[in-house]
């Protein structure tokens, strides 16, 4: 018998500012979709969703897993890079439950290009859920669209 695929619900949004009104209660419902959560492993709304998912587990019988898909870069003094990309300060965040570690340092308002992670982040997410961000959630907006991914926003208003 093949294995039950999880769907995987992106949530993108600020790295700084969680916006817990939104955040929150999305974390909260999403765990008990039967669903596996996707962000950029970060802080602000990253670190918002994924700590109500989290702890939304008990009550909810949650069955999918944070997944953060985390921005790294290699030492300044390797001349060929060896062992594990080094993530930055406050990635992952304490409630990301996977970790995906990569080599990709872009961030934010370039988030479009070939060496942000941005690309897997909606690739690997089954639908995208944006909040409140800056440059880099408008480029998963945008990666989005242009890889024929469905789009929610949330904004609050």
């Amino acid at each position: 018998m093949p294995a039950r695929k999880l769907p995987v619900v992106g949530v993108m949004g600020s790295g700084t500012t969680a916006e817990p009104h939104l955040a929150g209660p999305l974390g909260t419902w999403l765990a008990s979709q039967d669903c596996h959560l996707l962000c950029g492993g970060g802080g602000g709304v990253m670190s918002e969703v994924a700590r109500a998912f989290v702890e939304a587990a008990p009550a909810h019988g949650r069955q999918g897993l944070v997944i953060g898909v985390l921005p790294g870069t290699f030492p300044e003094d390797t001349v060929v890079p060896r062992g594990a990309p080094i993530p930055p300060p406050g990635y992952p965040n304490p409630y990301v439950e996977l970790p995906i570690f990569t080599h990709l340092p872009s961030r934010g308002g370039e988030g479009h290009g070939a060496h942000s992670r941005n690309h897997i982040n909606v690739l690997s997410s089954d639908v995208i859920v944006a909040l409140p961000g800056g440059p880099g959630t408008a480029s998963e907006v945008q990666l989005a669209m242009e890889y024929g991914k469905p789009v929610v926003l949330l904004t609050g208003k």
